[in-house]
């Protein structure tokens, strides 16, 4: 039988005799540690696979909490806003547990795979004339008059639940590390880790909370430019916001634990993205690779993270953004016919055929 977070870490949760079990199989996710970057950065590098959650992304991770709470208040229908990966996981758990969800999404600004998700959970999908923050403001002024739960990372379960995720962390390394970068949208899960590392802190199960370093892209970095940014761009959709709805328990977290706000461009995330497919296996979505976009800049004007225990939050598996995959990450196809020569040709020379060069 499948392990669940619901249980496992029930001793740090806000459960109580009535609050149902509610699981998809999230959480315990693979701390992956680098060979390749850590030798070559001399410091000792972990990816966390959150992609590899049941809807992909690390947003199962709260929202097995925020619908238990939702069940247990008795309400059949949740709603959320989403540039993606929220709606995927919001109508994955809605389709378990008999809920209407009703997704509220900015027009022409969700990456497909992810809206696909939603598609095939049986979602109520709304796609409004407007960004992610707009989004957000219509879910919170519809969802009381219409009784419907808010399971965004407004909703506190949702933050307890992502706090595993420093739990888990602690128990693989059997200590915290020395940084931790990941990627700030709505600055929740960040937020949520910050609260992990002081609840393992107070159990005396770590000395010390690693230095949380939030990335967030050049166009879409309202708490690196201390601004709301009224209309964010980026290739990352995943961070596209540009007015976090958790920023003041983000600048807290950064704020105790000496860390950092860093904002990288579409281009450094793309290259990082890039990296950690062809250098570690890893294939994760661009926002993802925006923590290690973050430290390959702070490592240009920083030596102190060297010999360090460096974690890296990769938030959500790359083909939920198959286009900026397909566009982007550049590899060339070698086309060829079917014979045994030709094939063989195209192996040694790495170049297609006569024939499918003029057709291809």
């Amino acid at each position: 039988m499948t392990k669940s977070l619901f249980n496992h870490y029930k001793k740090f949760l806000p459960i109580t005799p009535e609050t149902p079990e509610v699981t998809l199989g999230e959480g315990f996710t693979p701390l992956v540690k680098s060979i390749n970057l850590s030798t070559k950065y001399k410091c000792d590098m972990y990816f966390k696979l959150e992609g590899c959650n049941p809807s992909s992304s690390f947003k199962d991770r709260g929202m097995f909490m925020a619908v238990s709470k939702a069940i247990e208040k008795n309400k059949n229908k949740i709603i959320c806003a989403s540039t993606g990966n929220t709606s995927a996981s919001a109508a994955a758990y809605g389709a378990k547990y008999n809920l209407d969800t009703i997704v509220i999404i900015p027009s022409g600004k969700i990456a497909l795979g992810k809206l696909l998700q939603a598609m095939a959970y049986g979602a109520k999908i709304i796609s409004i004339k407007g960004n992610f923050d707009q989004a957000l403001n219509a879910v919170r002024d519809i969802s009381d008059s219409l009784n419907l739960e808010i399971v965004n990372s407004i909703n506190p379960f949702r933050l307890e639940g992502q706090m595993t995720g420093a739990f888990e962390i602690v128990d693989e390394l059997k200590s915290s590390p020395d940084f931790q970068f990941m990627p700030v949208g709505n600055a929740g899960n960040i937020s949520s880790y910050f609260k992990g590392y002081n609840i393992y802190k107070s159990e005396n199960k770590i000395l010390d909370i690693p230095r949380l370093m939030g990335v967030q892209a050049e166009y879409s970095a309202p708490m690196v430019d201390n601004k709301i940014i009224k209309s964010p761009k980026t290739i990352a959709s995943a961070i596209r916001i540009g007015n976090p709805a958790s920023s003041e328990l983000a600048k807290e977290a950064i704020l105790k634990t000496n860390g950092q706000f860093l904002k990288v461009s579409d281009k450094e995330i793309l290259d990082a993205q890039s990296i950690l497919a062809k250098e570690e296996g890893i294939f994760c979505e661009p926002a993802s690779a925006a923590s290690l976009a973050g430290f390959l800049k702070y490592k240009d004007t920083n030596n102190d993270y060297i010999n360090k225990k460096i974690v890296f939050i990769l938030t959500g598996n790359g083909l939920k953004d198959p286009e900026v995959a397909q566009k982007n990450l550049k590899s060339e196809i070698i086309n060829t016919s079917s014979k045994i020569e030709d094939i063989s040709n195209a192996i040694i020379s790495g170049k297609s055929s006569n024939f499918f060069k003029r057709f291809f």
